[in-house]
C-alpha cells in the first residue's frame, strides 16, 4: 500500500486540483502550506511520521482547550456557552480525525507484514 492510499490523496494535482505552487507547497496530510526552505528533508516517510505528529500534538492542545472551557463554565468563571461548544466540537473533530489516521497506518502496516517475500 502506497502513500496514496494511505492519505487518499495522489499528489498535488489531486488536492483541490492545484497543479502548481509557486513558493509553497503542501507537505503535511493536513494540506498545510510551508515554504520550500522549511522542507522536511528525508524519505516520505518521515514526512508523514512528522505529520503524524504534529497532528497529535495539535489534538491535544484541542482536548486541552475543550477541557479548560468546561471547567471555566462549570465553575461560573464564564457563561458564555459558545466559546465552550465551540472548543468541544473542535476536540471531537481532531480526535476523529487522529483515530483515522491511525486506523489508517495500522491497516497499512498489517498488510505490510502480511506480504509474502
Amino acid at each position: 500500500m502506497d502513500i496514496a492510499a494511505i492519505t487518499g490523496v495522489t499528489g498535488i494535482d489531486g488536492i483541490n486540483g492545484l497543479s502548481s505552487l509557486d513558493r509553497t507547497e503542501r507537505t503535511s496530510l493536513t494540506g498545510t502550506l510551508v515554504d520550500k526552505e522549511e522542507k522536511v528533508g528525508g524519505s516520505l516517510f518521515d514526512a508523514v511520521l512528522k505529520s503524524a505528529i504534529d497532528n497529535i500534538k495539535t489534538t491535544n492542545s484541542y482536548l486541552s482547550k475543550a477541557e479548560d472551557e468546561e471547567l471555566k463554565f462549570a465553575m461560573g468563571e464564564t457563561e458564555n456557552f459558545h466559546d465552550l461548544t465551540i472548543a468541544l466540537q473542535k476536540a471531537s473533530t481532531a480526535l476523529q480525525y487522529t483515530v483515522a489516521v491511525r486506523d489508517r497506518l495500522l491497516d497499512a502496516y498489517k498488510e505490510l507484514m502480511q506480504m509474502q517475500i
